[in-house]
This record gives structure tokens, C-alpha cells and sequence, in this order.
């Protein structure tokens, strides 16, 4: 499998990782996970729990249009040295984001998640560059 399957792969994975510390909130807001309504408990979250939250909605967000990207630069077999890098970074990328949002360092977020989106837009146009 290449390089930047391999984030997909790891992107998808952050997705899941970055429920856990909502999951603890969550546990910790009204004194257990409320399985029946987790919507309605996450809506109340604030601090922290609202912060994992919205980390984990980000990471899916991110997901379709990285995955999306790859698999552009796949398909037009634009694939290469560029492709692989931007893929890790991407990657390193959506863990700083998860641990600067969890950290309340809102720059540092908001500058890792543009990283992250350039990396993104511009294996979107490798193909172009060919």
C-alpha cells in the first residue's frame, strides 16, 4: 500500500481517536455516557468537552476532501515524491490539530488546520502539474 493510502488509512483512524477524550467528557458530564441521547449531552459539553468535540467533528470533516485528494492524485497517477509528503504532513497536521484544540491553543490550531488544508488543495492539483 503507498504512502498516502497509508494516511487515508491513518486519517480515518483520528477519527475514532479523537472520540475518545469526548467520550470521557461525556462520562464525566451528568456522571455517565448517555447512550439514549448522546446528541443532547454533547450539545451541553462546554470547556473541554466542547473543545473534543468540535475536534472530532473536524476530523471528519477534513477526512472526505484529503481522501478525496489522494485518491485524485491516484487515479490521474499524479503520484509521487510531492504526493507522499503533503500526505504526511496532512497527517502530522490532524494530530496537532486534535492535541492544539484539546489544549485550547486556538492559533496553533487554526494554523496547523491551514497546513493541512494547503497539503489537501495542493495534491488536488498535482494532476495539473504534471
Amino acid at each position: 500500500m503507498s504512502i498516502p493510502f497509508w494516511c487515508i488509512f491513518i486519517s480515518a483512524l483520528l477519527i475514532f481517536i479523537a472520540k475518545a477524550p469526548l467520550a470521557r467528557a461525556m462520562n464525566q458530564e451528568g456522571g455517565s455516557y448517555d447512550n439514549h441521547h448522546p446528541r443532547a449531552q454533547q450539545a451541553r459539553l462546554t470547556g473541554f468537552g466542547a473543545r473534543a468535540l468540535a475536534a472530532h467533528q473536524n476530523s471528519f470533516e477534513a477526512f472526505p476532501l484529503f481522501a478525496v485528494a489522494v485518491l485524485m492524485a491516484h487515479v490521474t497517477q499524479s503520484s509521487g515524491w510531492l504526493v507522499d509528503w503533503l500526505a504526511v504532513i496532512f497527517v502530522i497536521t490532524r494530530v496537532l490539530y486534535l492535541v492544539f484544540y484539546w489544549a485550547d491553543l486556538h492559533w496553533q490550531r487554526s494554523v496547523v488546520w491551514m497546513v493541512g488544508m494547503v497539503c489537501t488543495l495542493l495534491i488536488m492539483l498535482t494532476p495539473a502539474m504534471r
